[in-house]
């Protein structure tokens, strides 16, 4: 394109946490601008926020079906490309359906509903639709993500035996909703968050790393939810046993009153010939284990990583890419498929970015999980969605 994608925002105003990194990565290799949203759904704090941002006001919107009812007739010099939805889960399925079916692309921040049910709704919407539908798994960015699923799809590990994710925090090891703290608040509120609150919120991380890098999908479960803290009403801890279809066995463990642990995300995935392991908090290296050889660290930004990883790659070797770049991969891969469908050109084959799919496995993970912990930890058939 010879201009730059014009999108709006959804939420994300002062206060959030989640819509200042939505977008640094939009703007990240300058393909993007923002010049419209409504940040909140208190009108004042909306315009406020999109004074901050620089915005003209007559593009800052009260709510978002006012932002979708003014924007949507706009000419072509002024269209919006796509909205982005940044908010509470419980207000993720209503824009998404209204901005779909306004002629939107949308880019969704993850879990993508409240619940199942939404989900296999807005898929029919998006498949409808025919607009592009991006999800923000934003660790499938990571460049050593990229090498680590590279090598077990090329049969370097053999055949998979077991996979070990996890996803441990701290920031919950008390009731920090009850001070007033935004994020703590509608995360372990049910009424905003759903049906799950750890499990939700990070674990369905966890089961997305594990499917991106492997290919495997779960077969069955067993899952204990536990709410360590006194009077809240969701898990903040869940540990799941996992049986992938091919006959692969997981753990994944997923929490957030593990004090000192910040966001150590991290998979180990088990082969017949090899293992790899890889954190979020180092992001640029990958260790793959051998029976019969020292074990090698893949560093990122080299010449002997794949192809995938090299593309993504945005700096020298040494200079650390981590949480933001990975984010902006996302964004970058995204860009692709929008510019074509705005274009009408022909989509890119295979992109490289979490779907509308991705986001019911999601959620269908999470009901099952919740389902398994409430009937005792029995093992449940992962449903056929």
């Amino acid at each position: 394109m010879n201009r730059k994608l014009r999108f709006g925002m959804i939420g994300g105003g002062r206060g959030a946490f989640i819509g200042a990194v939505h977008r640094l990565a939009a703007i990240m290799d300058g393909k993007a601008e923002l010049v419209a949203g409504a940040f909140s759904s208190d009108p004042a704090r909306s315009q406020a926020s999109g004074a901050d941002l620089l915005l003209d006001p007559a593009r800052v919107y009260g709510s978002y079906a006012e932002m979708v009812r003014a924007e949507a007739p706009m000419p072509a010099d002024a269209h919006l490309d796509f909205v982005v939805i940044v908010t509470p889960n419980h207000q993720h399925f209503p824009p998404a359906k209204l901005c779909l079916e306004a002629g939107f692309n949308v880019i969704l921040d993850k879990p993508v509903t409240f619940n199942l049910r939404e989900a296999l709704r807005l898929r029919n919407l998006v498949r409808k639709s025919k607009k592009i539908f991006v999800l923000t798994h934003n660790y499938t960015g990571n460049v050593m993500v990229k090498q680590a699923r590279h090598l077990v799809r090329s049969g370097k590990l053999g055949v998979i035996r077991k996979i070990v994710v996890e996803y441990p925090q701290g920031w919950l090891s008390t009731r920090l909703e009850r001070t007033g703290q935004k994020q703590a608040g509608w995360r372990t509120d049910p009424k905003r968050s759903g049906a799950a609150g750890c499990i939700g919120d990070v674990g369905t991380h966890a089961e997305n790393l594990a499917r991106y890098i492997t290919g495997l999908g779960i077969e069955s479960l067993c899952a204990d939810l536990t709410s360590f803290v006194p009077g809240r009403q969701l898990d903040d801890d869940a540990n799941v046993l996992l049986r992938f279809k091919g006959g692969a066995k997981g753990v994944l463990q997923a929490s957030q009153i593990c004090i000192g642990d910040e966001n150590d995300l991290n998979i180990r995935v088990y082969g017949a010939k090899a293992s790899l392991e890889w954190r979020q908090e180092h992001p640029n290296e990958l260790i793959v284990k051998y029976p019969d050889q020292p074990r090698r660290i893949y560093r990122r930004g080299n010449p002997y990583l794949c192809a995938e990883a090299q593309l993504f790659t945005r700096v020298p070797g040494g200079h650390p890419e981590g949480y933001l770049e990975a984010f902006g991969n996302i964004y970058r891969e995204a860009f692709r498929s929008i510019a074509a469908e705005v274009q009408g050109r022909p989509l890119p084959k295979e992109p490289d970015f979490p779907t509308i799919d991705d986001g019911v496995t999601g959620m269908a993970f999470i009901e099952t999980v919740v389902k398994s912990s409430r009937l005792g930890a029995k093992w449940v058939k992962f449903p056929d969605v």
